[in-house]
């Protein structure tokens, strides 16, 4: 008897200490990255966990404003604490499911249109879906580094230095 006692509080013991099975609250907020409206949180997760997405815009045209997607979005923690955070990477396949939501699409476009009215305001503000597939993801291009903007190879700038030391006359 005092066996199964054992047993029984052992697992109730380890039970307690795994993961919940409450369901996600699927709470969205806006979550500052860097500046206003440059995040958006979503607890996708039980116990508060979910997911930090970027909000970036594309003004590559003077004349629109659209968002511009990261699906690459970082880890959150305590979404439904007082002081939530982010930290880490989460997967892709988790943006793709809760850009699927109605909810979620209403709360990203909230804050984009926000986001190019602040950082665009004479641009037009131009919605376009996110991807919701890996196959939908298209690449970020960023412009190419001219040669002005590159550093110096510093194995190269120490043989030139050794060169200019070699190259001195001795002094008396």
């Amino acid at each position: 008897m005092r066996r199964v006692l054992l047993l029984s509080g052992l697992v109730i013991g380890l039970m307690s200490c795994g993961v919940s099975s409450e369901p996600p609250s699927w709470r969205i907020f806006a979550l500052q990255r860097h500046g206003a409206h440059d995040g958006l949180a979503v607890v996708n997760q039980p116990d508060g966990y979910g997911i930090h997405i970027v909000l970036e815009t594309d003004t590559s045209n003077r004349e629109v404003c659209q968002p511009r997607w990261l699906p690459d979005a970082a880890r959150l923690f305590n979404g439904n604490g007082t002081t939530p955070f982010s930290s880490g990477l989460a997967s892709r396949g988790e943006f793709f499911q809760a850009v699927t939501r109605r909810d979620v699409l209403r709360a990203l476009q909230g804050e984009l249109k926000q986001l190019c009215a602040l950082r665009a305001p004479e641009s037009r503000w131009t919605w376009t879906k996110p991807p919701r597939s890996e196959a939908e993801v298209i690449p970020v291009e960023l412009p190419a580094l001219e040669e002005e903007d590159l550093l110096t190879n510093p194995v190269e700038e120490l043989k030139r230095l050794k060169q200019l030391i070699m190259n001195q006359p001795e002094a008396l």
